[in-house]
């Protein structure tokens, strides 16, 4: 079997790229034939080091890095990115397609090629593009989740985005497009759709026209090899680790620490980076490789925390603290809550920095943080997401989809090109 992977670059620029070179690495050692397709060009992960991966980059821009009325017009209709994209899969001829992240180079534009391919596609909701026009379905004008009808009249006069009436107009018409892009090119057959926790599969599926998509749950992976826990008792802090925003609760982390008497530890960067710095009782490293994070983590943290404001899909940091036998506190909004036993093997909380800070005076019990640490590894290791079982699940998604597409691909009057054997 052979699957095309396409995200917008190939190092993790975050959760999504991370998941999605990981993903080709874990198929690939599965055995599975992977080509990684990126937009933007540039020094790939050591993890695509692998005769079973083959990366295909299209040399297209990051809209970011573009000026911006340009970055603005190729965001919402990429056609260089189509183009790109047709030619490299005619070249490739692969069995199905995955496409993970797509805002920052590949544009909805990519949709109608993927339709035109007549190949089974999946595509991983890693935020909530596929329905809101900020992709976490946040108001950044009222620091809290959004309930309003996805482009519904509301939605567009809400001043919700981070940065200017002017984004939000862009983002409403890339909106847009998307939708039409999925409703004229699936109209004959629905996607399917991978969801990494159970909140965010409920909070979309309620969102999305029912028929149109077929809905599965498939955890992220998980990088960390099992090893003897670590001991968060000798921990002298509770780290954050990402990206330093309001709404993943970077502040409430550093507040809530202040008032519990503990170091506050973040490993990561982001615009609250230079705040935070300037706070007593903050450390802020840069970012680490994944292998110098788990040292850091297994050394220093009494616990991770992960106190999303937005209605976060996951996030990874969760499991690989719980991975390392390491609490885990985490916002009552992220889908990664989900993993944690409440006072078993971490905290479940909202994201307000009093509470949070209560929790934070818990840690001082040293009995209590080691027992919690034991049970969280022993919680995490009976039932691992781990890359191989990221990638066996993922290879029993592919082989249905290509099964239930057999006889469509036979009948089809004029695919953009021919698949090749499984």
């Amino acid at each position: 079997m052979h699957v095309a992977i396409l995200t917008n670059f190939c190092l993790p620029r975050g959760g999504g790229e991370k998941v999605a070179i990981e993903s080709a690495r874990g198929l690939a050692e599965a055995g599975l034939q992977v080509s990684l397709v990126h937009g933007v060009e540039g020094p790939a992960d050591p993890m695509l080091d692998h005769p079973g991966i083959r990366r295909v980059g299209l040399g297209l821009a990051d809209v970011w890095d573009r000026p911006a009325w340009r970055g603005a017009l190729d965001g919402i209709w990429n056609r260089q990115a189509a183009r790109r994209l047709r030619a490299a899969l005619a070249d490739l001829r692969p069995d199905c397609l995955h496409l993970h992240n797509w805002s920052r180079s590949l544009s909805p534009a990519v949709l109608p090629v993927l339709a035109g391919s007549r190949l089974p596609v999946a595509i991983t909701l890693h935020d909530y593009f596929l329905v809101c026009p900020n992709g976490v379905y946040y108001r950044f004008d009222r620091a809290e989740p959004c309930g309003l009808d996805p482009l519904g009249a509301r939605c567009l006069a809400a001043p919700c985005d981070p940065q200017s009436h002017a984004h939000k107009a862009v983002r409403v018409a890339r909106s847009v497009a998307l939708r039409a892009a999925l409703a004229r090119g699936f109209r004959d057959r629905p996607v399917d759709l991978v969801h990494v926790s159970e909140a965010s599969r409920a909070r979309l599926a309620a969102m999305l026209p029912s028929g149109a998509y077929r809905h599965h749950r498939i955890d992220n992976p998980v990088r960390v090899e099992r090893r003897a826990p670590a001991d968060p008792a000798r921990g002298d802090a509770v780290v954050f680790v990402g990206r330093f925003t309001r709404e993943k609760g970077a502040d409430l982390v550093a507040q809530a620490a202040r008032e519990a008497g503990l170091t506050a530890l973040f490993v990561g960067d982001g615009p609250l980076a230079g705040d935070l710095a300037g706070m007593p009782g903050v450390e802020v490293l840069g970012w680490r490789e994944p292998a110098a994070v788990e040292a850091l983590v297994r050394a220093r943290a009494r616990a991770v925390v992960a106190p999303s404001r937005w209605l976060e899909t996951g996030p990874l940091t969760v499991y690989e603290a719980l991975a390392c036998g390491i609490p885990a506190i985490a916002s009552n909004r992220a889908g990664a809550a989900e993993r944690i036993v409440p006072g078993g093997t971490g905290f479940v909380v909202p994201p307000e920095a009093h509470l949070l800070a209560r929790v934070f005076h818990d840690l001082a019990d040293d009995a209590l943080v080691r027992r919690m640490g034991l049970a969280a590894h022993a919680h995490y290791w009976a039932v691992p997401t781990t890359l191989a079982a990221h990638a066996q699940a993922s290879a029993r998604l592919y082989a249905a989809m290509i099964a239930r597409s057999a006889p469509a691909a036979a009948t089809a009057t004029a695919p953009s090109f021919q698949r090749s054997a499984v």
